[in-house]
């Protein structure tokens, strides 16, 4: 379901932190909307209808990934994918049964709902259900694995995209059963950024897509690698297909060669502006939200993270004063996903206080999770490298 029909959300207004700029006049007929008074409901349908490519690849496509000429991979693997998608049109993999959830048909599900009176369990479906994406970072795999969705002959109720942690969100919105029910009638899911520097959640999802698997669900996955790992963020298809084990079969691994990102050169951070530039930019800009950044990592403790996403609809610009250093483990997790939302969402983050490169601790950024921190960091600098135009000059 396009993000635009989906149910409306049911809101629960807490409190507000934002204020005018002391001795000045509100420069915007409202003041800024406060993250922190927000605590969105919702729905589980809602939940589903947006797994979906996040709206920075909405237009890409097999023919908008631009192969390097010297990586002959990267040609192949459009080609391998584009002949992937177009097996997944027709029936639902399972065969010809009962209807399920979404409309696709399952002997699966078909089994279990008569007890199995009228003969033995139905296989499995024969040979790989699985593409794998294996390369290093900056080689293109989410656009690739976006151009598969759109590529996938088939209505956007009956795919599924989203990341590790999404999915995972998911499972502790709606419970282990209700997602299995929810995502079996669907014919392809997509995982990016598979995690496997959690043993638990990587248990979790690989007894999900096992479940998935038996209904008949195609699956295509990018991942991270272990924790450790010499030559970290390159190919991991080892790591990955032995983590999953009994998964392993249903995936065939798809090297991607090409240039790793950390030897193009990143732009710097912008510095921080004081309070007062981010607090005038924020009355300035038409729906942006102002928080002090100690009141919205408490306000995170308080929503559950599949609706982080939710919590930045309609919002602009964020508008962030008193950065400083993340005090513990759990609540720097919390922000890598808000970090993820509002970079998949294109909302530029101004903010005062400390750069983002120093949100996190040595001992957190030399620990089994650096490399989601990493990834905060190196996208709450894009953001707010977005934001500069917010601050007038």
């Amino acid at each position: 379901m396009p993000r635009s029909l989906a149910r409306p959300l049911r809101w629960r207004v807490v409190s507000s932190s934002s204020s005018a700029v002391p001795g000045q006049s509100p420069i915007a007929e409202t003041a800024p909307q406060s993250l922190c008074a927000l605590e969105p409901r919702v729905p589980a349908d809602r939940l589903v209808a947006e797994m979906v490519p996040p709206p920075r690849f909405d237009s890409v496509r097999f023919d908008t990934y631009v192969p390097d000429p010297n990586q002959p991979s990267q040609t192949e693997a459009v080609r391998v994918l584009g002949d992937f998608a177009g097996g997944l049109g027709g029936a639902h993999a399972s065969g010809a049964g009962r209807k399920g959830r979404a409309g696709s048909a399952s002997v699966e599900g078909w089994w279990r709902a008569t007890g199995g009176r009228f003969g033995k369990k139905p296989a499995p479906p024969a040979g790989p259900r699985g593409v794998y994406l294996d390369g290093g970072y900056g080689v293109g795999k989410t656009h690739l694995l976006a151009s598969l969705w759109h590529a996938t002959p088939a209505a956007p109720s009956l795919k599924a995209f989203g990341t590790f942690v999404e999915l995972t969100n998911l499972v502790g919105a709606l419970g282990f059963q209700q997602t299995v029910q929810t995502l079996s009638g669907h014919r392809l899911l997509c995982i990016d950024e598979f995690e496997l520097d959690d043993p638990g959640d990587t248990v979790l999802v690989s007894s999900l897509l096992g479940r998935l698997v038996e209904a008949g669900v195609a699956l295509a996955a990018t991942s991270n690698t272990l924790p450790g790992k010499l030559g970290e963020g390159r190919f991991a298809s080892a790591d990955f297909l032995r983590e999953i084990q009994g998964l392993a079969s249903h995936f065939r691994p798809l090297r991607i060669d090409g240039e790793d990102y950390r030897h193009r050169g990143l732009p710097e951070a912008p510095p921080p502006y004081s309070d007062e530039q981010v607090t005038r930019a924020a009355y300035a800009t038409p729906g942006a939200s102002l928080d002090d950044f100690p009141s919205l990592l408490d306000h995170l403790a308080r929503v559950h993270p599949s609706r982080y996403g939710a919590l930045t609809d309609g919002i602009t610009a964020v508008c962030l004063t008193d950065v400083r250093p993340v005090p513990d483990q759990s609540t720097a997790l919390r922000l890598v996903v808000l970090a993820d939302r509002l970079y998949d969402r294109e909302v530029p983050v101004l903010a005062s206080g400390l750069p983002f490169d120093r949100l996190f601790s040595e001992e957190m950024l030399n620990g089994g999770y650096r490399k989601k921190y990493f990834r905060a960091i190196s996208r709450l600098t894009a953001l707010a490298r977005d934001a500069k135009g917010l601050v007038a000059q």
